[in-house]
């Protein structure tokens, strides 16, 4: 971080966008580690929570297409505040429900609240930050992301073992209300901030007015970049969140893991799934460095990276816990790699005015594959009682993704718009 002579005050606002991205990560990724125990405490069939898990997924749907300009239109502060406030009572309700249908209730909520984050953070960093800084500061508050899913198979079976599932719901719900306390007095905008230093507000305002007609969907869709990166988000967007809501319950379903054995496995996927991020970045990068055209090289990554995946389908057959848990660490770890250069390639091609819109709509492309990919998912386990089938989904998934974009996505054609 850098502080200079300017000040550093807009670094604590970017301290709470990390800490609002790791609570959005435990509160939904709870249901994830409680799914086994909650499944034979309440007799939920496999259908019956992936119906679950799609409540979440459709509403984060709705939610990438509205809560963008709910915010433009009441303001950051506020904005982030609701949502926080909407997501964090969903989350607490997750403890008075008992039937799918309650629960199906409370994860929807949740969705649609949580949906704002990203957003809300990324416009919170245009306010407080100068353009050089602002890829700093959105790598700060994107880690928070990895630490949530880090620290809730760390946190959540202690809560649970020690007092029970519905507390764990509450005291995560808790969290985001807690976060409230520090950002309503903190955040306001950086010209009504009477705790900002003249010099760090005039080197947050050095660019000066930055409004530019922003580029609506109707005018990005014809594209067939447009189609080609959405089908790759289509594809591979479920296999992240099947990760996130399905590896507890299948580490208890084929080696019998439980509340006091989960943390360690789910720990070390989401662990070295963070090299994925790195690695990725430096891959398009060498390709570039070699003379590649960037998109190209992304291309040339993403298709190497989804070759490590492949060896996933194997993870459903494996005798030894930990070598599945190296299969699919490989494949969380090309995933973020991938998620890398699939980000980028919207950067790359796309006018700077339409790369918002553009990554919402391929978001909203993601999030209805994996609805409907989470209603497939429980009616496959209950048809067959094992993963075969979804494991061999995913092993393909990524090379779907390449072959879409290497169909509908030229190397050297930007788009004008």
């Amino acid at each position: 971080m850098i502080k200079g002579e300017t000040g550093n005050y807009r670094w604590s606002v970017v301290i709470l966008l990390f800490f609002a991205t790791t609570i959005n990560y435990i509160d939904r990724g709870v249901l994830g580690i409680l799914a086994p125990d909650l499944q034979l405490r309440l007799g939920w069939s496999e259908s019956d929570y992936g119906n679950i898990v799609a409540a979440f997924q459709a509403a984060y749907a709705i939610g990438l297409i509205t809560t963008g300009g709910i915010l433009d239109r009441i303001g950051t502060r506020l904005g982030y505040t609701l949502a926080m406030i909407l997501w964090s009572i969903a989350g607490m309700f997750h403890a008075a429900g008992r039937s799918p249908l309650s629960f199906g209730i409370a994860r929807f909520t949740l969705g649609f609240g949580q949906s704002a984050n990203f957003p809300a953070a990324v416009k919170t960093v245009a306010e407080w930050f100068p353009k050089r800084e602002r890829a700093l500061a959105t790598g700060i508050f994107n880690a928070g992301s990895n630490l949530g899913a880090i620290l809730t198979p760390l946190v959540i079976p202690l809560i649970a073992l020690k007092l029970n599932w519905q507390w764990a719901f509450i005291i995560t719900g808790a969290l985001g209300f807690v976060w409230l306390l520090f950002w309503l007095p903190v955040y306001k905008q950086p010209e009504n901030c009477l705790k900002l230093s003249q010099p760090e507000k005039k080197y947050i305002l050095q660019d000066g007015d930055e409004s530019v007609e922003k580029i609506p969907w109707y005018k990005i869709i014809p594209h067939r970049q447009t189609l080609g990166i959405c089908l790759a988000r289509f594809f591979t967007d479920p296999i992240w969140w099947f990760f996130l809501y399905w590896l507890p319950k299948f580490l208890n379903q084929n080696y019998e893991i439980d509340l006091t054995t989960i943390g360690p496995p789910i720990i070390i996927i989401y662990v070295i799934s963070i090299g994925g991020s790195v690695t990725g970045g430096w891959l398009s990068s060498f390709f570039i460095r070699k003379g590649r055209n960037p998109v190209a090289a992304r291309k040339s990554s993403i298709f190497i990276l989804a070759l490590m995946v492949i060896p996933i389908f194997f993870a459903t057959r494996a005798s030894n816990m930990w070598v599945s848990v190296l299969l699919i660490s490989m494949a969380t770890f090309a995933h973020q790699g991938y998620a890398a250069n699939i980000f980028t390639i919207v950067s790359d091609i796309y006018p700077k005015n339409a790369v918002g819109s553009m990554i919402g709509l391929a978001g909203f492309a993601g999030a209805v594959g994996g609805t409907l990919f989470s209603f497939a998912v429980g009616l496959i386990l209950e048809a067959t009682s094992n993963y075969y089938i979804i494991f061999g989904f995913a092993s393909i998934a990524y090379l779907l993704c390449w072959a879409s974009l290497k169909l509908f996505v030229p190397d050297d054609e930007t788009i004008i718009i």
